[in-house]
């Protein structure tokens, strides 16, 4: 398999559209070529690519970062000797000065396939800003490690932020490259766009299911985003981080698990067993402990369960984890009908109102979870129709 920026480095033709142009690059660290060499460093190696700016996203160019709303400042890269321009800083969207230093900007994101990663709605305000600009978008595509699978609520109109691009489910099962394609038409922007696409990608092969096992290596693309199996829950467990509930930021496995001092994990798990087993499936879940060393819940015992999907037997098709999490919320309201469970503070600079309704793109999610009546059917009766709906939406820009 090779990444765009693989095929962008190695063929001259592919790249020369962009001779006698001053080019931007949007980086983090998971922004290396099939060698491991950061894409800063291997376009500046084209002797025919002018490169004028480079720009970091959440977590910053280095992912030095290792919070949400934690600010990276601008700065001079010592040794290319170019600005470096922060879009988690003090703007989220590339400001005309910032868009003058370039006439190509190539977008190389390690994604994870959910809407709520920001990287997605980086890319929309670029490709925004380069529509009034007249500046040129190419995403140097790379696998979306989530796969197909489309999963999830659809954002609600008014509920577009930072975590919240447009109105497509939690896992809307498109790389970069293709979403940025959804974005043109369903924001009707004027922009020049290309996406060099990859070379062997297949989204439904095992055992990758979207990401390339055994040939690529998996760098961060965030500080919590450690491996695969996060990337494949992450769609379920992002929404901890609206809940008084550990995500396991703190552990050596964020984001793949959940708990509290509180609670009965083994309990939680057969409530679940019990509500909805068909949620559960292509997955194993492991009631566990844990104490994480920084975050919520800091240097207390949790009980906890982890979500495992790297075992032989993972069901990629099956696997639902937004259900799965959604669920695990539900039995802890029905098994602690009084457990003070929403987290309440200012999510991505969303005032006024519930994190996990910004992350959900609505309440209904939350408004489920919270009504005593609420079934599964329930969740899948206003659910499936999104799903259903987004996947005839996205047929069109699926490029693989």
């Amino acid at each position: 398999m090779k990444f765009g920026i693989d095929r962008l480095v190695s063929d001259a033709a592919l790249r020369a559209p962009l001779q006698g142009r001053r080019v931007a690059l949007v980086a983090h660290p998971a922004s290396l070529t099939e060698d491991l060499t950061h894409s800063l460093d291997a376009i500046a190696a084209c002797g025919d690519i002018k490169l004028t700016a480079a720009f970091g996203p959440q977590h910053g160019l280095r992912g030095d970062k290792q919070d949400n709303m934690v600010e990276s400042p601008d700065f001079t890269d010592p040794r290319l000797q170019i600005p470096v321009f922060s879009l988690y800083g003090q703007v989220r969207r590339p400001s005309g000065q910032m868009m003058g230093t370039f006439d190509v900007v190539l977008f190389d994101l390690q994604d994870l396939g959910c809407r709520i990663y920001t990287f997605e709605t980086t890319l929309l305000y670029m490709l925004e800003a380069a529509a009034k600009s007249g500046k040129e978008v190419w995403v140097l595509d790379r696998p979306n490690p989530a796969g197909r699978p489309v999963e999830g609520l659809a954002l609600r109109a008014g509920w577009e932020s930072f975590v919240g691009a447009g109105p497509m489910p939690m896992r809307p099962g498109l790389t970069l490259g293709e979403l940025g394609h959804w974005f043109i038409e369903h924001y009707k922007l004027d922009v020049a766009y290309r996406v060099i696409a990859m070379e062997g990608y297949d989204p439904d092969a095992a055992p990758g299911y979207g990401w390339p096992l055994g040939e690529r290596t998996w760098v961060n693309p965030s500080p919590n985003a450690a491996n695969l199996w996060m990337a494949r829950a992450y769609a379920g467990t992002v929404m901890l981080e609206g809940t008084t509930l550990s995500e396991g930021r703190g552990t050596t496995r964020p984001l793949e698990l959940f708990g509290a001092p509180d609670i009965n994990a083994r309990a939680v798990v057969a409530e679940m067993r019990h509500l909805a087993p068909e949620w559960l499936e292509g997955c194993r879940l492991r009631d566990c402990f844990f104490e994480p060393t920084f975050h919520k819940h800091v240097k207390q015992l949790c009980s906890g369960v982890q979500i495992h999907t790297e075992y032989p037997g993972y069901g990629h098709a099956a696997f639902k984890p937004w259900r799965l999490q959604a669920l695990a919320f539900k039995a802890i309201r029905r098994l602690y009908p009084d457990y003070v469970l929403w987290r309440d503070f200012p999510y991505e600079y969303e005032i006024g109102k519930l994190a996990i309704d910004v992350i959900n793109g609505s309440p209904l999610l939350r408004q489920w979870v919270d009504d005593p009546a609420g079934t599964p059917r329930d969740l899948d009766a206003i659910t499936v129709p999104d799903e259903d709906a987004w996947r005839a939406v996205r047929r069109p820009h699926l490029l693989y």
